[in-house]
């Protein structure tokens, strides 16, 4: 049988079978002994050169004078191999140059200042030298403008580490094949990697993002409408909305083409930050034209916008502004004393909360210090704010506790907001944890009331029926009284109302729903009832849903959508922030290539977001969460992903 090796061996024995290379042993029989074996190259090379030791006989055809011409073969094939195997090592030792050659590689391309000092040591040459490097990038960012955010960029790393492992031969691509085959080749690659996100829409249902901001023109904002499912958040495209057009009926416009590229089938909810009558305009119309999706609000704005209300209330003004006498009074004396916050969360977005947090956090401290003879010393005789009377005073220290009941579970939920998360089981849990902390303080009655009808009043306004739904189908909260709060039921009445239009259907949801409050069948198993807090709400219903299948189903839906789009405008609003009139202009793009361009940037980014955030542990703790001032510096603008935008 024909033999497809180069090497010589194979040509003097017969294989029995097809020829495989490198598949291993085989059959085959010696040309001159005529007898069979099995074995690899090594044996046949061991037969006919007559070698022992290695699991074959020498071929008995073959005296010692006929292996001459076999032996000067197989030198001729080694020195060949090893010619070989030297090409090799030097390409790649010309591609990927090791670090010992990094030195010499640096004197070439800086000149005569590397030459070899006597008494210098290799190692302060490279530390120079890597100095000088870190000029050159520097001087890179400076000269073109680059933000300075760019020195942190995963893909920034990325990019130093290949360049340097290629070598100094390196050239980098032109602009043209940055504008042409290389952004084709990314868009195809990022296109590719969401296609498993877009498979699932199906199954768990999808949130459309509207980020808005104002665009560089008048009369000009974008949009810019991300896909939000479990496996991830996608940028989809951006428009310009321009005001002389009719914003409101584009906007809408373009919101509808969005939902029907995504499959209205698979879209359960819209997010927004629009709000007050514009928001109630654009809800009617959205309905309208497809009646099973909700319209929503950010609920990390709505926390927000509700926070700055409860903070107006008179008898938290008067406590904040007491404790920011307090903080100046103290600061001039010792500034150390009031530490500065580790939560960067409170610290941006509850400012008074954070400040009152911080006294209550230094109150025996403060009390020494006000009794301490350094004190009484150095006060300032002239002041009128008296620090030792308010500190001494139990009512003001009852009222700031008070205070924190009341502001905690709002901060400790905009903590939990990230881009990935999906908390729409855990907001109307928000509120009952509000009102149960407001009923367990000790502030009067009549305060009590007043904070109680801000929230309940607030609530409708600010927030959508999903998340009572959500609520009463998250087994963590299973057996909270949800079928006793006319509240919820009638939240969980309007969900059904919007996702289901046939009555029938409606009424199959309500039988599932009573089998699961009833912990009838599959519910009462002992799996399914210990692992309600433990499994997280899709996974649980995944798991133990499949008697109930169309309550199943509403379920996975429901709980899988995320709740806020704070997180899309922080990056949307972001001051380096290139529109697709911006890349026009700037590269010179056309219109189609400036589109692939925006729709690459912000999906890396996406991906950028991503990585930081799961490479750095963010522990919630009883009080919130709390960084080092080392990271919180490093990781602001991660921070700071709730920033609230609203259109003007």
């Amino acid at each position: 049988m024909p033999i497809k090796s180069d090497k010589w061996g194979w040509k003097q024995v017969s294989v029995l079978g097809g020829f495989d290379r490198g598949s291993g042993a085989k059959r085959w029989t010696c040309n001159h002994c005529d007898q069979l074996y099995n074995g690899s190259y090594s044996r046949v090379r061991a037969h006919l050169l007559g070698l022992s030791g290695c699991g074959i006989k020498p071929c008995p055809a073959i005296d010692a004078s006929s292996r001459g011409p076999f032996k000067l073969l197989d030198q001729e094939d080694f020195l060949t191999r090893k010619l070989m195997h030297k090409k090799i090592k030097n390409k790649k030792k010309k591609l990927f140059p090791s670090s010992g050659n990094s030195l010499s590689r640096l004197m070439h391309l800086f000149g005569t200042n590397y030459r070899l000092i006597e008494g210098v040591s290799s190692s302060k040459m490279m530390d120079r030298a890597a100095s000088d490097v870190d000029n050159i990038v520097a001087r890179f960012f400076f000269a073109d403008g680059l933000s300075l955010d760019v020195a942190d960029s995963s893909f920034f790393h990325e990019m130093a580490k290949a360049i340097g492992a290629f070598g100094s031969g390196y050239k980098p691509p032109s602009i043209d094949q940055l504008s042409g085959s290389l952004l084709s080749k990314e868009k195809a690659r990022i296109e590719k990697a969401l296609a498993l996100a877009k498979e699932s829409w199906s199954h768990t249902g999808c949130t459309i993002l509207c980020a808005n901001r104002l665009d560089g023109s008048v009369g000009c904002f974008c949009v810019d409408f991300f896909v939000a499912s479990p496996r991830g958040v996608i940028f989809l495209k951006e428009v310009d909305i321009i005001e002389g057009d009719g914003p409101d009926s584009q906007f809408i416009k373009e919101l509808a083409e969005v939902i029907v590229e995504v499959g209205h089938s698979n879209v359960l909810q819209v997010i927004t930050h629009i709000s007050g009558e514009a928001s109630d305009a654009f809800e009617s119309v959205l309905i309208s034209k497809f009646p099973h999706i909700f319209w929503s609000h950010c609920s990390s704005h709505s926390i927000l916008f509700l926070l700055e209300e409860v903070a107006q209330l008179d008898w938290i003004q008067s406590v904040v502004s007491s404790a920011k006498e307090l903080e100046q009074c103290i600061s001039t004396f010792n500034s150390n004393i009031l530490k500065e916050p580790l939560d960067p969360v409170s610290k941006k977005f509850a400012p008074p909360y954070c400040l009152v947090r911080r006294i209550v956090n230094e109150k025996s401290v403060l009390e020494e210090l006000v009794a301490s003879e350094n004190w009484k010393q150095s006060k300032p005789s002239n002041s009128a704010f008296d620090a030792e009377t308010l500190i001494s005073s139990d009512d003001f220290w009852s009222k700031t506790n008070s205070m924190l009941e009341v502001c905690e579970p709002f901060v400790r939920l905009l903590a939990e907001f990230d881009v990935d998360k999906s908390l729409m089981g855990d907001i109307y849990n928000w509120r009952v944890l509000s009102l149960e902390a407001l009923r367990a303080s000790k502030i009067d009655e009549s305060t009590l009331y007043q904070l109680e009808m801000l929230i309940e009043s607030r609530w409708d306004k600010l927030f959508s029926p999903l998340h009572g739904a959500a609520y009463m189908l998250n087994p963590r909260y299973f057996k909270k009284g949800q079928n006793k709060d006319a509240h919820l039921i009638r939240t969980w009445n309007a969900t059904l109302e919007r996702y289901e239009a046939d009555i029938e259907a409606r009424k199959v949801l309500g039988k599932e729903l009573s089998i699961y409050q009833k912990v009838e069948g599959c519910f009462g198993e002992e799996d399914a009832i210990e692992s309600r807090d433990k499994m997280e709400p899709v996974s649980w219903w995944e798991n133990f849903g499949f008697e109930t299948p169309h309550l199943q189903n509403l379920a996975i839906r429901v709980l899988s959508q995320v709740s806020s789009a704070e997180i899309m405008c922080r990056e949307s609003c972001r001051c380096d922030k290139m529109t697709c009139k911006e890349a026009v202009q700037m590269f010179g793009l056309a219109s189609d290539r400036a589109k692939d361009f925006v729709f690459v940037r912000n999906n890396l980014r996406l991906q950028s977001l991503r990585n930081r955030m799961a490479g750095r542990a963010i522990h919630v703790t009883d009080v919130l969460i709390h960084y080092s001032k080392d990271t919180l510096y490093k990781s602001g603008r991660d921070v700071n992903r709730l920033l609230v935008f609203v259109i003007a």
